[in-house]
């Protein structure tokens, strides 16, 4: 999941009361499906921080809620305000995410781009702005072998 820190970084969920929030706001359909049909509690999540000098992935999070209508499209005064969605048929999803760990250091693109595991990431795709992206479990494991971290999950799913 992409992130930009000025916005809402890996501190601020690790603020968070129980170091929970909705990751609510996602308005690209593509996104938004797997949102709702394919992330699932005790999915792992790479927390990545982008639109930064150096966009890198700077901690890990699980999924503590499956994919729920986003009540913030149904919210006139927010930016994420979208008239299409209603109660009834709504339009974007969102999962809640719980922190689980800060990487020791930041794994920016070129750490993943000059691993032969990680190389393929979406992330690294050019022209590739998906907010929300599956990981594979190999991708998951090498990124916990680069940053000398035990698996942290308790969901027991992996990506």
């Amino acid at each position: 999941m992409k992130s930009e820190p000025g916005c809402y970084g890996l501190q601020n969920l690790k603020d968070e009361p129980e170091q929970i929030t909705c990751w609510d706001g996602v308005r690209n359909y593509q996104a938004c499906n797997l949102l709702r049909d394919r992330i699932r509690v005790g999915d792992g999540v790479l927390f990545y921080h982008s639109n930064i000098s150096q966009p890198a992935v700077v901690g890990l999070a699980e999924v503590v809620r499956d994919g729920y209508p986003d009540h913030t499209a149904l919210d006139p005064n927010v930016d994420h305000f979208d008239p299409k969605s209603s109660v009834d048929n709504p339009v974007w999803y969102m999962v809640d995410i719980q922190y689980r760990a800060t990487l020791p250091r930041p794994l920016t693109r070129a750490d993943l781009a000059g691993h032969p595991i990680l190389s393929g990431m979406g992330v690294l795709k050019k022209g590739n702005r998906l907010s929300v992206q599956l990981v594979s479990a190999a991708e998951w494991r090498a990124i916990l072998d680069l940053s000398d971290l035990s698996d942290p999950l308790t969901g027991g799913r992996r990506p």
